[in-house]
């Protein structure tokens, strides 16, 4: 982002031209960061609460007040029989950036002895999928998705959510590529596609073993590719042969003609780029699946080209200096640690851990509340009265409507930080352009002040920002040859040292402890997991649970609306404007058969709860499938509910995660 100053004040945001990867383009999102920066819904003073938790009513008070409240609730929970455990950090997203992420908030909670936070509500599953089969998050550099002639677009909505890898897919359709989408819902990107497969929600990996079996029965495949740079094929070959196109047809809700017809265009067109996305591991066996498909282009050879091969996250290839940044070796007895606990089991944790329950949380770059899955047990778990609660944040969330100290945060335009990126292989430099409105201040020099207060007098508590970027990565890594925090500040971004073609498996050098993709995974044997590829159904659906699903027979996906970014920009009042209200697209052979017309308002439900939408009749949304668009704040929807009250705490296969998509439902109209 480029930031226009004038007297102090923040005027114009535009894309950086020159910056390779975005060209000059910002999403429609960020294209806006202005109405969030500015907005006056700015939380710019601590604040203590007045009001019963979840009420959001609040006295404004000094950051002295609000701090040592803090320390002093800290210190004397840690003190007590439950010991530090007891306190429980809770944090994501909302900055994605090295200094206000995941440094000095590492470092107070680990000197502190605090509960760790398996940190798994977004990308965990899918991560330790592909770490089983190419040993880390490296892909094909989005700047080469142009060249290729075959795009598969699984489980993604680029339109919506990768808009710079969208124009090349753009410009490779205009190059005459062919594109094919696959996705449960007609998106936005499905629209654009020249083929669009709508499966059943969580057969990914079932669709992927069915190509598997057409390229092996047909060989179309890369034998020496195979023989020098894969492990286990022919184990992997006899699991194919158990998924033939009519078994899958069965399973993914696909025309068998369909399944053959993909394989050969993936089998024959080259080069071939598939571009998976986090939607489709958010079921029981979502990292399995990522892995099954991170199998396909080992089998053709299509990591030969620089336009080939498989992209979900370019993270691995930045070669963090974690323990700088973290500093583990604070916590007390290390490398013993103490328990962990699951961000995307939240509302258990809350309402039924006791050993030692969680007494305290602080929740920064997040709200819970909206995000985390089943709803009515987080909100229970938040509204205890004998848990403290700190919600750091730039606005009242729904999660900081039931804290008890709500501390003001920078936006992104008035702090220091550094970026690594999932979706292409540059390091960016963060640096504010303006200084805090009101008494905000960054997540960094939170903890320095609470550390103070606490004690601690480690000098790395001490280190600032600046010091904070350049512990951030391996700098004498080879990836990182050229590349330096200075050269970032002067001239805010530098491309990983690798060759402007890069084709990171062209030659083999997989990340895995064999040094190949590994089709099948000792590692994974060793965790008692499958070491093949294989298909694990949603725990929710006809062939899992038909008991559950004779109740609630149709499948709920709850994609990002397109004007939100999970719950951040949902509150202010342009982008909740363009969405109008929240709704759900369902099909019309299942609106007809009960009764529910287009615009009518109807109520989604299941064991775990219910809430109100208004009906979206489309053929947008596939038979048996519905779609609640998301995240709406929980206290804008009209009933007080978001999508995630449906949701489930289950986690996935591997990696732990969280599966908002592994969901049945109910749909019915309501009266009057």
């Amino acid at each position: 982002m480029l930031i226009t100053v004038e007297d102090g004040v923040a005027t114009k945001v535009a894309g950086a031209p020159d910056h390779p990867p975005t060209r000059g383009t910002l999403c429609t999102k960020v294209a806006r960061y202005l109405e969030r920066t500015y907005s006056d819904q700015r939380v710019l003073h601590p604040l203590k609460r007045s009001g019963r938790k979840g009420k959001g009513e609040f006295t404004r008070i000094g950051w002295d007040e609000a701090l040592d409240t803090i320390a002093r609730h800290f210190r004397a929970i840690a003190a007590s029989a439950d010991g530090p455990q007891a306190i429980l950090p809770y944090s994501y997203a909302g900055t994605m950036g090295l200094v206000q992420g995941s440094s000095m908030d590492r470092r107070f909670f680990h000197r502190l002895g605090a509960s760790l936070l398996d940190r798994t509500i977004c990308a965990t599953a899918g991560t330790a999928g592909l770490r089983a089969t190419l040993g880390a998050s490296i892909g094909t550099d989005m700047e080469r998705f142009d060249e290729a002639k075959l795009i598969l677009i699984w489980g993604s909505n680029p339109v919506t959510s990768n808009l710079h890898l969208w124009s090349r897919i753009q410009q490779a359709k205009r190059n005459g590529a062919k594109l094919i989408a696959i996705d449960p819902w007609h998106s936005q990107t499905a629209e654009k596609c020249h083929r669009h497969l709508a499966l059943l929600p969580g057969t990914d990996a079932a669709l992927a073993l069915g190509i598997m079996h057409v390229l092996i029965g047909e060989d179309l495949l890369d034998r020496d590719y195979i023989e020098r740079y894969t492990l286990g094929f022919d184990r992997l070959a006899q699991r194919a042969l158990e998924y033939p196109p009519q078994r899958v047809a069965a399973i993914s809700g696909l025309a068998a003609d369909d399944i053959v017809a993909l394989a050969r265009d993936y089998g024959r067109i080259k080069p071939a780029a598939i571009r998976i996305n986090y939607g489709l591991q958010r079921h029981a066996g979502g990292g399995m699946a990522v892995r099954t498909i991170a199998c396909l282009p080992a089998l053709t050879g299509a990591w030969r080209d620089a336009a080939g091969g498989v992209l979900l996250s370019s993270s691995g290839a930045y070669p963090l200096d974690v323990e700088r940044l973290e500093r583990p070796d604070l916590i007390p007895g290390f490398p013993n640690s103490p328990r962990t606990i699951n961000m995307s089991a939240i509302g258990d944790a809350l309402c039924d851990l006791r050993d030692p329950p969680v007494r305290a949380l602080y929740v920064y770059n997040s709200n819970p509340v909206a995000v985390a899955p089943e709803s009515r047990r987080v909100v229970a778990g938040f509204a205890r009265e004998d848990l403290f609660t700190v919600v750091h944040d730039a606005f009242l969330t729904d999660t900081a409507d039931y804290a008890d100290i709500v501390l003001p945060a920078t936006t992104q335009l008035e702090h220091l930080d550094i970026h690594k990126s999932y979706g292409h292989l540059y390091v960016l430099a963060n640096q504010p352009a303006i200084a805090p409105l009101g008494e905000a201040k960054p997540n960094s020099e939170v903890f320095r002040l609470l550390a103070a207060r606490m004690g601690f007098d480690e000098p790395c508590f001490r280190d600032s920002d600046e010091d904070i970027a350049r512990a951030a990565f391996r700098w004498d890594h080879p990836r990182m040859q050229g590349v330096s925090w200075e050269r970032l500040e002067h001239d805010g971004w530098q491309r990983l040292n690798v060759p402007e073609r890069f084709a990171p498996f062209a030659e083999g050098a997989f990340p895995t402890p064999s040094g190949k993709c590994e089709f099948y995974s000792e590692t994974l044997a060793r965790q008692g997991i499958d070491p093949l590829p294989t298909y694990i159904a949603p725990r929710e659906s006809a062939a899992s649970a038909p008991e559950l699903a004779r109740r609630y027979p149709l499948a709920m996906i709850s994609p990002p609306a397109r004007n939100f970014l999970n719950s951040t920009f949902s509150h202010l009042p342009s982008f909740r404007a363009e969405e109008k209200e929240p709704r759900l697209e369902i099909h019309p052979a299942d609106a007809a058969a009960r009764g529910i017309a287009d615009g009518a308002r109807i109520k989604v439900f299941n064991d775990r709860g219910e809430l109100a939408l208004r009906a979206c009749v489309t053929t947008r949304a596939r038979q048996g499938v519905v779609v609640a668009l998301s995240i709406w704040w929980r206290k804008l929807a009209p009933d007080g509910r978001n999508a995630n009250e449906l949701t489930g705490q289950a986690l996935t296969d591997i990696g732990a995660g969280a599966t908002f998509y592994d969901t049945l439902v109910e749909v019915a109209p309501v009266a009057g």
